[in-house]
């Protein structure tokens, strides 16, 4: 098993929980490593350029280990080698590049509205139902896709779902309350769906940091 790929990944971020999907969902095996923000390991240090997670680390024989450190290339690389369900193109009417326009739209432009409203919900700013209602101008286009199928892209899963479920799910902890009465009742019902199955307890499972233990722990290759 030592010539797995290695994960660097920190438990709660979004960006490294769908790239932990993305491996769950090709059933490929890689060995994990928890990191905290404030003592990451030397070993990813020495690898990294961004220094952050996730990072994979493929140790194909070379002399310099392939490192790629955004998590959309990692979900990418991790699904062409394997995709048993078909997630880069879940229907003939979608192409890959489609999905991806559309995954680049929400991260460049609903993602920052997020974390302006989580801002303004922490800091108790009077104006949070104005960065709250910035994000809901992301939200109301992929309502009215669940309305056309059962996943955003098509009647199937796609890599669009598990590329945008975590930052729905950061959206809806801001103001839980005012999220489960909320005028989106396909998007919840989408978003249980996933925070309510085996798939999402087994990628939010707390591993034992990296640095305290190095002992590999193996990640996917799993039956779902």
């Amino acid at each position: 098993m030592t010539n797995l790929p290695i994960l660097y990944s920190l438990q709660h971020c979004p960006y490294a929980m769908r790239a932990r999907i993305a491996i769950f969902k090709s059933a490929l095996p890689v060995r994990i490593r928890a990191i905290k923000l404030n003592n990451k390991p030397p070993e990813m240090l020495a690898l990294s350029t961004d220094k952050t997670v996730p990072m994979l680390v493929i140790e194909d024989g070379q002399q310099v280990p392939t490192v790629i450190e955004e998590s959309l290339d990692i979900m990418l690389y991790i699904l062409k080698q394997n995709d048993p369900n078909q997630l880069l193109q879940p229907s003939s009417e979608q192409s890959l590049d489609d999905n991806l326009t559309l995954i680049s739209e929400y991260e460049q432009h609903f993602l920052p509205a997020v974390e302006a409203y989580k801002c303004a919900k922490r800091y108790k700013e009077p104006n949070v139902e104005s960065f709250r209602e910035h994000c809901e101008v992301y939200l109301q286009p992929l309502e009215d896709k669940l309305h056309q199928h059962s996943y955003l892209t098509a009647d199937k899963e796609g890599i669009v779902d598990i590329a945008l479920m975590p930052f729905i799910r950061q959206f809806s902890k801001v103001e839980r309350q005012w999220f489960q009465q909320s005028p989106y009742p396909k998007l919840r019902a989408w978003l249980s769906h996933y925070m309510q199955s085996p798939m999402f307890t087994k990628i939010m499972a707390k591993h034992t940091l990296w640095v305290d233990c190095h002992q590999d722990i193996i990640f996917g290759d799993i039956k779902k």
